[in-house]
């Protein structure tokens, strides 16, 4: 990758998810969660990237494609000295750091200390007394600090299962579901009509209410693998999911059943067949036996994130 010289305008948010293969959505919300974003402005005042800007994201990228948190990984990625990244000094916005807060663009220094995570305990008897706003803090900081599948696994799954366990009530699960799909709708991307890519779509079987699943594997592969994705949401009709079928063209057509009496499998067999063709995958207790040919079930949030990302391998 080139240098930019102190005269270039740099790159604009296009270029950078060309060059990168990280969708332009995704490269925002890095910049707005994480204060990792261009440092530059064009003689029309447009931001821009530069070669120091390039250098973070592309290690950004390769730590979470790796594995790590995506706020670590933009932690690790602040690190990197200017030799590192092909900068010699500071920027036009404050010092090396970039904004005046700190973080590149002005955006909130991630290497500042974080909010602490609570443990599932801590988390359930919160939500038991219907402290919603130390329900959402403790999810958000789960989400911060150690990303998705982590938060999904070591905080949202005990929260419930101890919700039930205890017989908590229904107000209880509700507002905890509420607080956890509030922290996770900002990071599933809207769709950008720039974007070549096939998206995964996903959504719900028909009456089914229960939508958080859905969620939790959209912000996965928007933020851990930088995939579009198009969520439909709760209780979507099979003519409907049909209909956007033909009308996006997903590469993965992903349906969650929480309840057996969602779970018919006859439908399915009914989706359009594309071309190219869309895989399907399905997940949730649910699903009856007899799933058509060619449909693959999983049973967890990492499995599901596998089959999909084999589907668009």
């Amino acid at each position: 990758m080139d240098d930019l010289s102190e005269e270039e305008a740099g790159y604009g948010i296009g270029a950078v998810a060309r060059r990168l293969g990280v969708p332009a959505p995704t490269l925002r919300t890095w910049n707005l969660r994480y204060g990792i974003g261009p440092s530059r402005r064009s003689p029309g005042g447009h931001r821009r990237y530069d070669a120091g800007d390039l250098r973070r994201l592309e290690e950004m990228n390769r730590l979470i494609h790796a594995g790590v948190a995506p706020a670590e990984a933009a932690r690790e990625a602040l690190r990197l000295r200017p030799s590192e990244t092909g900068r010699d000094g500071g920027t036009e916005d404050g010092g090396p750091d970039g904004g005046p807060d700190g973080g590149p663009d002005g955006g909130p220094d991630v290497r500042a200390p974080v909010r602490q995570v609570p443990s599932p305990a801590m988390l359930a008897r919160a939500a038991s007394v219907l402290d919603s706003p130390t329900v959402a803090d403790g999810v958000r900081a789960g989400l911060d600090r150690y990303g998705v599948r982590w938060t999904w696994h070591q905080l949202v799954l005990p929260v419930f299962e101890a919700i039930t366990r205890k017989d908590l009530g229904i107000d209880v699960e509700h507002l905890f579901s509420d607080q956890v799909l509030a922290a996770l709708h900002p990071l599933v991307e809207p769709p950008r009509q720039d974007t070549p890519a096939r998206p995964v779509l996903l959504a719900c079987a028909e009456d089914e209410q229960h939508s958080l699943p859905i969620y939790a594997l959209a912000a996965v592969l928007t933020v851990e693998r930088a995939v579009q994705t198009r969520v439909l949401g709760a209780r979507t009709p099979y003519s409907a999911l049909a209909d956007a079928m033909r009308r996006l063209g997903p590469a993965v057509v992903f349906v969650w059943s929480q309840q057996d009496s969602t779970g018919d499998p006859a439908p399915l067999a009914a989706l359009p067949s594309l071309r190219p063709t869309a895989r399907v995958v399905v997940g949730g207790p649910g699903w009856w036996d007899g799933l058509p040919r060619g449909v693959t079930r999983v049973s967890t949030l990492d499995a599901a994130v596998s089959q999909v990302m084999h589907a668009l391998a």
